[in-house]
């Protein structure tokens, strides 16, 4: 019996060993390398201490692999002295996943106080697979225009384009299909702006000129006639007035009701208030779209200050689920796919490589109707074109370099 016994143990025991040199021979995971060598990245930045940890995965990578993933990011800090804590941390290492047709790149912000340093790693293609798409939506972007100075909105009109940034408002007019700068209107600042302003453009009501806003100040242009002087007319002033977001169609009058939210001009969101009401206590909010329902009924669609997705419809306020990666911009788009329109949403977080995506909003629910279409740097603003079959976003690059895209759908 003791012999058996011993027999038993050693075979245990050898199982074991075999079982442990198993493991260890075992060929490494496809994010261990990856990992290892961002880590080793942040920690050179960073140094020892305590951090705050996040991961955002805007790729095709499955959500089931995020954990395993920061677990790995976790460890290989550690082995340099960097441990993960919670909010007291003054330190935080936001990672992102991200990739585009051409690569996929781990990109690592490193903040500690008021700087913040960025590193990444590159990692081997994915393999070639078809896009699931559950509308059958195809977003694409096409560049319009590219800067240095923060550009606010935007609005194709007149065959020009005009541009607000926060101290001016240029007027591009086409030449040999580049948008060339014409005229430059100053425009007379009373605050300081918040840290990430906003501003909106809108044609006026016989498309012959635009409306302006932006944090205390509000700007009327007129586009010049055929055959007189090829210079707008454009005047600003000091202005609280509340911001046109919306045009609701009046049913069998062919008139409109213009909504108008007020505006935060010490932050960069809307207070909630409206003029006229919805019929519900709204709260802040960064951006606002119309849905078209049946029947000819509408609803609001705004991203709140606090993160959530609400919807006004018949004096009801709701809060929209399968919301939770949506950032603070959204716009609607009349693709004639699927429903037929799509709301386009930014990805969540401050990030150096966003993604718009489409989503139908049958209900309460919003369902993703598109693949991410990866922007390249971060999504600072959007807006749908009046027209409503594009939406124009503009994108923070490297180096403070700012870019407008024209983003459009094909149907699947």
């Amino acid at each position: 019996m003791m012999a058996t016994m011993r027999m038993s143990l050693a075979a245990v025991a050898m199982y074991t060993a075999m079982c442990f040199a198993a493991s260890t021979s075992a060929a490494p995971g496809p994010w261990e390398q990856p990992a290892a060598a961002l880590a080793a990245q942040v920690a050179g930045i960073l140094g020892p201490g305590q951090a705050q940890l996040t991961i955002r995965n805007i790729s095709s990578i499955s959500n089931s692999d995020v954990a395993p993933i920061r677990s790995l990011i976790e460890q290989n800090l550690k082995t340099y002295g960097v441990t993960i804590s919670g909010a007291e941390s003054a330190n935080a290492i936001r990672v992102t996943l991200s990739e585009s047709p051409r690569q996929r790149i781990w990109v690592a912000e490193v903040i500690e106080g008021d700087q913040t340093q960025v590193t990444m790693v590159d990692l081997p293609p994915a393999k070639a697979q078809q896009t699931q798409t559950a509308g059958g939506v195809i977003l694409r972007k096409e560049q319009l225009l590219t800067g240095n100075e923060l550009v606010l909105a935007t609005l194709e009109m007149a065959g020009s384009l005009v541009v607000l940034e926060p101290q001016q408002i240029v007027i591009y007019a086409n030449a040999a299909g580049q948008w060339q700068a014409q005229e430059r209107i100053s425009i007379p600042q009373r605050i300081p702006l918040a840290r990430d302003p906003r501003g909106m453009l809108l044609p006026t009501a016989n498309d012959l000129g635009f409306e302006g806003f932006l944090a205390g100040i509000a700007c009327v242009g007129v586009a010049p006639t055929a055959g007189q002087a090829s210079n707008w007319s454009v005047q600003c002033h000091v202005s609280d007035d509340p911001w046109t977001i919306i045009e609701v169609p009046v049913q069998g009058s062919g008139s409109t009701t213009l909504f108008k939210a007020f505006y935060n001009s010490s932050r960069d969101y809307f207070s909630g208030a409206m003029t006229p009401s919805l019929g519900a206590d709204l709260p802040a909010f960064y951006s606002a779209a119309l849905l078209e329902r049946a029947a000819g009924n509408a609803a609001l669609l705004t991203a709140d200050v606090d993160g959530k997705v609400r919807l006004v419809e018949n004096g009801a306020l709701v809060t929209v689920a399968g919301t939770r990666d949506w950032g603070s911009d959204v716009a609607v788009l009349h693709s004639g796919c699927g429903a037929r329109m799509q709301v386009i949403a930014s990805g969540s977080g401050e990030a150096m490589s966003d993604s718009l995506r489409a989503y139908d909003v049958p209900a309460l629910e919003a369902v993703p109707a598109s693949a991410p279409l990866m922007m390249e740097g971060t999504v600072t603003a959007m807006w749908a074109a009046p027209d409503g079959k594009s939406v124009l976003a503009v994108v923070r690059k490297a180096l403070n370099q700012y870019e407008v895209d024209r983003v459009t759908a094909l149907c699947n």
